[in-house]
């Protein structure tokens, strides 16, 4: 039996384009929704799959405001059992070592054997939660990894490496993180929804004043140029387009 806690972020959904903040702390949000990253769609699976196939639980946390029981409660729609949010009115005062804290303080004193996140944050790119996270708990850890299974008490981790296939086995408890790829998400069911609505969600306050992520600003990469060529103008353009067409292969 694996006990499984999945640490998920609330973060914007930057399906078009990326604007930040005034003070370049974060994403602008104003316009956009929010939702989970892809990464920790991914290893909310891997908690849900690791619970069945041992006969344990999965349980999703996250540290933020109380809006971010929507995302709480679409992982609780696909199979985790139980949820925790740490409820802050500033998510954003909150570096990574700051929520490695809080998820190690609701892990104390608790029965997870594993502790599975996503590989990095997609609003900020915060990727150190997970081995602080390990530090203070002491236990190991494995770092981007796409699947992750539980036999007789270890860890199997695969992850991409430099040759092919790299594969990790640490003892539990242990903590992961996760990068997407390596399964498919389920979407909730109807009746995942419904009970999804009822579960009561545990929601506990900071136990430690955030020192912050020490981050100066963040930095939206260069726009890629692009050029038009005009081929012409009604039927004279008719020869270049079939010229420009043999080019790419796809006219002969």
């Amino acid at each position: 039996m694996t006990d499984v806690l999945v640490c998920i972020k609330r973060v914007p959904d930057t399906g078009g384009e990326v604007t930040l903040t005034a003070d370049e702390q974060g994403i602008d949000a104003r316009h956009v929704g929010f939702t989970v990253s892809a990464h920790e769609n991914c290893a909310v699976e891997l908690a849900v799959q690791i619970a069945a196939d041992t006969g344990g639980t999965a349980t999703v946390l996250t540290v933020g405001d109380a809006d971010a029981v929507e995302q709480l409660r679409s992982a609780l729609g696909v199979g985790c059992e139980a949820a925790v949010l740490v409820e802050t009115a500033d998510p954003g005062a909150y570096g990574p070592a700051d929520v490695a804290r809080e998820i190690a303080a609701v892990v104390e004193g608790r029965t997870y054997d594993l502790v599975l996140l996503g590989n990095d944050a997609a609003d900020t790119g915060d990727f150190q939660v997970g081995i602080r996270l390990a530090h203070l708990l002491g236990r190991p850890v494995v770092n981007g990894v796409r699947t992750v299974s539980v036999a007789d008490g270890v860890a199997t981790a695969k992850g991409d490496g430099i040759d092919g296939v790299e594969t990790f086995a640490v003892p539990l408890p242990a903590v992961v993180t996760v990068l997407e790829g390596g399964v498919e998400q389920r979407y909730p069911s109807l009746k995942g929804r419904m009970k999804a609505k009822k579960t009561v969600v545990e929601t506990r306050e900071p136990q430690h004043t955030p020192a912050g992520s020490g981050r100066v600003r963040l930095l939206l990469p260069p726009a890629q140029p692009s050029s038009v060529e005009v081929l012409g103008e009604g039927p004279e353009a008719a020869g270049a387009v079939v010229d420009l067409l043999e080019r790419m292969g796809v006219a002969r």
